[in-house]
């Protein structure tokens, strides 16, 4: 907690940049003497100025010539245990007059936007807000002669939907409903090589006595013709 007792040696700690470690103050700190010693010599110092507890502290640093002789060299103030550097009067009379110059010269340069001319009118203002109330009512009065926009079409609103619709009624699906009565057609299934093997085996086998009963048929049959057809034929052949 800063007091005006212990203030001094917080602005003498080593994070402050605005401690000069060559002052008087740190002489008097090294060989323990009183702060009253700083009257009795020359040089640079730092006393404190003011004190507005718990908040605000000032500390003056000054070259001492003489007990009655100091010349002020910089002030800084404490807040909330964060120190700043005061500025001088130069200073702060400097950037006030830069301040209030550049303000007054925006100010003109605005008045000069807002200026027109011209020979057979002379000079007159020109203000935005006029410039802002006739391009309303411009706006306005185009509004009031366009046509009312179109409703979204039926597209837009369902877009794909509507085409397959579409589709949908020109090549309706064709599905094969069986009548009452009507077997269920077999699906034929890929039969594997040795099944049609064996089919073709047995169809062999079908047809071999088939063969065998035609050709003993034809035998008996030449066997019962008479003889001389038998001579006639073997002629002729």
């Amino acid at each position: 907690m800063l007091s005006p007792a212990n203030v001094l040696d917080y602005f003498s700690e080593r994070t402050n940049p605005f401690y000069d470690k060559s002052c008087n103050n740190e002489i008097i700190k090294m060989q323990r003497l009183s702060p009253e010693q700083l009257n009795n010599m020359t040089g640079v110092e730092y006393i404190l100025l003011h004190a507005q507890e718990p908040i605000l502290y000032v500390v003056r640093k000054q070259h001492r010539h003489s007990q009655q002789q100091v010349t002020p060299l910089a002030d800084y103030y404490i807040i909330a245990g964060v120190v700043y550097q005061a500025p001088d009067l130069y200073s702060v009379l400097n950037s006030r007059l830069l301040t209030s110059l550049h303000n007054i010269q925006s100010a003109f340069d605005e008045a000069l936007s807002y200026s027109r001319y011209h020979p057979s009118k002379g000079y007159w203002w020109e203000f935005k807000d006029k410039e802002d109330k006739k391009r309303e009512d411009k706006s306005k009065s185009q509004g009031s002669k366009k046509k009312p926009e179109e409703m979204s079409s039926a597209f837009q609103r369902q877009r794909v939907d509507m085409l397959l619709g579409e589709l949908a009624d020109k090549f309706p699906p064709k599905f094969a409903q069986p009548k009452r009565g009507d077997q269920p057609v077999p699906v034929e299934e890929d039969k594997k090589p040795g099944e049609q093997a064996a089919q073709v085996k047995e169809e062999k086998s079908e047809d071999g006595p088939n063969q065998n009963h035609s050709s003993s048929g034809s035998r008996s049959n030449q066997s019962m013709q008479p003889p001389e057809k038998r001579m006639k034929l073997s002629k002729q052949s």
